[in-house]
């Protein structure tokens, strides 16, 4: 649900779920048919998996890190894993990247000009759940575009502040 300022954009498990099931569709009706699923680690991770799923294909993992400060939400130096984690063999053929979303666009434009330069790649696409206005890059696949570029609480950022002894007063109930 969008805040009426258009600042929050507040995501239930349903609704995540949904999305992704969504851009899986998105992908499929466009024909395109592809080897690889690579995700970014960590918003890529459950999208990741879920296509990985749908469409039976193996799926590797790359880790990107570009927030830093005041609880993620202030942007800072980019950081790329060296090596990719996939199950067996090396990324190559037509490989679809897979995030949660396009915030800013940086993360990933250098990911994706990154691959660009792998001999081994012979075509990528790129998809995410959601764009937000202030993106400089704008994925093949997406699900949603947000033009006031909110700020999205995911369902499972309640992870984030929930320690094992917060996890196990929880469970006690």
């Amino acid at each position: 649900m969008l805040t009426d300022d258009g600042k929050h954009l507040y995501v239930s498990w349903d609704e995540y779920h949904l999305l992704i099931e969504r851009l899986a569709l998105k992908v499929h009706n466009s024909g395109w048919e592809f080897d690889q699923i690579l995700c970014l680690a960590r918003g890529g991770l459950r999208p990741g998996d879920m296509l990985s799923r749908v469409f039976d294909k193996p799926l590797a993992i790359m880790s990107t890190s570009s927030y830093r400060a005041e609880s993620g939400t202030i942007q800072g130096r980019l950081d790329m894993a060296t090596y990719v984690t996939l199950p067996k063999g090396e990324l190559a053929g037509r490989l679809l990247l897979v995030d949660d979303l396009a915030d800013t666009g940086v993360t990933l434009k250098a990911v994706v000009d990154r691959l660009r330069g792998m001999p081994a790649i012979s075509e990528l696409r790129s998809s995410v759940i959601w764009v937000k206005g202030i993106s400089t890059y704008t994925p093949d696949y997406y699900v949603e575009s947000l033009p006031t570029s909110p700020w999205i609480h995911q369902p499972f950022e309640d992870y984030d502040s929930l320690r094992p002894e917060g996890l196990a007063r929880k469970l006690a109930v």
